[in-house]
């Protein structure tokens, strides 16, 4: 143990953004008398962020230098039996990174709030729940141990629970948020489902003590069955990830939780949370190795959501949902290279996706400012000419969201699509054509948002809504305040620049080693990966000539053709193709699949249960029969207490005589 990280930092990193939270929602609203104005509130919050942020960047420079690792319990909560639950760090590459992400995205938000929620009755509450989020999103992700994991999951599925629902007065924003809640239920079921059958069969919930045992789970079968007891640990895991990360089917809740406040859809929908699953599959490596049932099944809906989603940004006429749909296209690719045994690439894409996404979220956050709050592209255009910094950032965001050689997004992308190529199980034929049409496909959408936001024709006058909402301002543009562009200009510098130079050490040197493990022999992609790399500008040479940029490149020039030089051939394909249209802008009929088929027949099982269980059952038999049956035995009971003593006598003369009877029958 490198006496260099101590449990007391650890817990200041953890604790500070917790101590802020409780301030700003204790004493900055009605619950605690509204004492802490505004500035204070946000000035105890992002203290907090910031001294977490400057601790976790110091706790990555010592594990990067020194090696630096900490693998301790901080406090025992309970034992039962032999199960101890605890609370414990795990600190190692894998962990350090993570914290930075977090604690630098959550600053970033923090500072962007300060613009973009200025006019909101709700200030001091956002910022409570930003950083109670953050707070919940370092428990999990420096724990070692799945009770303290399990906590810091239920706690920002919580919190987001409260941001998408931060607008409670708004119908749509009640129902977004009541159906992130449902759907990860789903999800939340199996993966404690999960974490039950480890806790059973391994005795620990310690994750050094459960890798420990892998072996004897890979020989172990599920009791009662064939399977592999691993095979079904693996995929009840993964169902937790699928509900977290949105994967499809349970990605509905995604794109719905854009109802709630702009910054958070940058914190916890593209950088943060929705990661928290990609992180929990590369931390649990040694188990999910063990499968590859698993793994192909984890491959085959990763690349589902990565192609099929990225078809629905396509349709998508509101800023915000066009970028949730690609959230969900690249968490998609994220999936796909944990299937592919290729951990360290899904946590590097995770990594720079992180970025990119953030700042593409609070550059459509910044255009809806400076639009006064109108959302739909459609009824934007030439907006780079007022808003040059937002401009400016949202196309390097762009640059790097689909692949431009030397961005950071071109590494990690590329290095997924090598690692679908170089594996050797059976879905990864159609992962390959998956994530390489989704280049594609990810280039069209989002340089058709660029454009129609930045460039061409000033549509403001068109918009039916702003004359009645807004009057006459609506056609007036104008660049956010420093306050929302910083965090823009600052989140930018990474997503240009953080790919290139931490691919070596992220990939093929030692950052990762002892937090991810890979059976090289049985899952080669990596190794292959490494053969042939020969540095990151190499990498960005040789991609000059290869079908991914290719087919980024045919991406962008479409959409440039199709919205800018001849929108005529939009609507002539709109025509054309109006039955695959209508399937895209109805989401498949997922959502109707949802609430006609799932919900109606639940409710109707749960009247059905209702009627017989509870009214029938419950109510009828046990509790309501009871008393009929007490009233039953009474009534005959008080038919034979008549109070006359020759009926008493004769009762027990016919007693006698029965006795008798009875014994001399028995007689032998």
């Amino acid at each position: 143990m490198n006496a260099s990280l101590h449990a007391s930092t650890l817990l200041v990193i953890a604790l500070a953004p917790l101590l802020g939270s409780l301030l700003a929602g204790i004493f900055g609203t009605a619950l605690g008398g509204a004492w802490l104005g505004r500035r204070l509130s946000h000035a105890l919050t992002i203290s907090g962020v910031l001294l977490s942020f400057i601790l976790s960047a110091h706790t990555l420079m010592l594990v990067v230098q020194d090696g630096a690792r900490f693998n301790e319990t901080i406090y025992t909560w309970m034992v039962v039996g032999g199960l101890k639950m605890e609370i414990g760090f795990l600190v190692d590459g894998l962990t350090a990174m993570m914290m930075c992400v977090v604690t630098f995205v959550s600053l970033m938000v923090h500072i962007y709030t300060i613009g973009y929620m200025e006019e909101d009755e709700g200030y001091n509450r956002f910022f409570a729940y930003i950083s109670l989020f953050t707070f919940s999103m370092l428990m999990l992700v420096m724990s070692n141990n799945l009770l303290q994991l399990f906590f810091g999951w239920e706690a920002v599925g919580l919190v987001s629970y409260l941001l998408i629902g931060f607008w409670f007065n708004k119908p749509s924003a009640i129902f977004a948020n009541m159906k992130a809640f449902l759907v990860n239920r789903v999800g939340d079921f199996g993966f404690i489902l999960g974490i039950g059958l480890i806790a059973a069969f391994a005795g620990t919930l310690n994750y050094t003590e459960v890798f420990a045992q892998a072996t004897q789970l890979s020989a172990a079968t599920l009791p009662g069955t064939s399977w592999m007891l691993v095979t079904v640990i693996c995929i009840c895991l993964f169902i937790g990830a699928m509900g977290k990360s949105a994967q499809f089917p349970l990605h509905v809740w995604l794109p719905d939780s854009m109802e709630g406040p702009t910054p958070i859809s940058a914190l916890i929908h593209a950088a943060t949370m929705v990661t928290a699953g990609i992180f929990m599959v590369a931390r649990m490596s040694p188990l999910f190795e063990l499968s590859d049932t698993a793994l192909n099944l984890i491959m085959v809906v990763g690349s589902i959501t990565a192609l099929f989603m990225g078809f629905l940004g396509i349709v998508q006429n509101d800023i915000k949902r066009v970028v949730a749909y690609s959230t969900l296209s690249q968490l998609g690719y994220m999936t796909v290279a944990l299937g592919a045994s290729a951990y360290s690439v899904a946590v590097f894409h995770l990594m720079t996706h992180a970025f990119f996404k953030a700042l593409l979220f609070l550059a459509a956050g910044s255009v809806i400012m400076g639009l006064h709050h109108n959302q739909d592209i459609r009824w934007m255009g030439g907006v780079r000419k007022y808003m040059p910094i937002t401009w400016i950032t949202a196309l390097l965001g762009s640059l790097a969201l689909i692949g431009t050689p030397l961005f950071s997004g071109f590494y990690s992308k590329d290095s997924i699509i090598e690692a679908v190529a170089a594996s050797h199980l059976p879905a990864a034929g159609w992962a390959y054509f998956a994530v390489l049409a989704g280049v594609f496909i990810t280039a069209f959408y989002s340089f058709r948002m660029y454009f129609l936001v930045f460039h061409g024709k000033e549509r403001y006058d068109q918009n039916p809504d702003s004359h009645h909402d807004h009057g006459e301002h609506a056609h007036s543009p104008h660049e956010s305040p420093w306050v929302v562009t910083l965090p823009l200009v600052l989140l930018a510098i990474p997503s240009v620049f953080i790919g290139y130079f931490t691919i070596e050490p992220m990939l093929y040197g030692d950052f990762l080693k002892d937090a991810i493990f890979v059976n090289a022999d049985l899952h080669p992609a990596m190794h292959e990966l490494k053969q042939e790399f020969h540095g990151a500008w190499a990498m960005a040479v040789h991609s000059l000539s290869t079908l991914p940029l290719l087919l980024a490149v045919g991406g962008v020039a479409l959409s440039y053709y199709m919205y800018m030089v001849n929108p005529a051939l939009t609507s002539a394909m709109l025509r054309m193709f109006a039955p695959l249209h209508t399937l895209l802008v109805n989401k498949y009929y997922l959502d109707d699949f949802n609430e006609k088929v799932l919900a109606k027949g639940s409710r109707a099982l749960a009247t059905v249960l209702w009627r017989g269980g509870d009214q029938g059952l419950i109510d009828g038999v046990l509790v309501n029969g009871s008393w009929k049956l007490v009233g039953v035995v009474s009534r005959l009971s008080k038919q034979l207490q008549t109070g006359f003593l020759y009926h008493y006598a004769l009762v027990m003369i016919l007693g006698m005589f029965g006795l008798v009877t009875w014994f001399v029958w028995l007689k032998p």
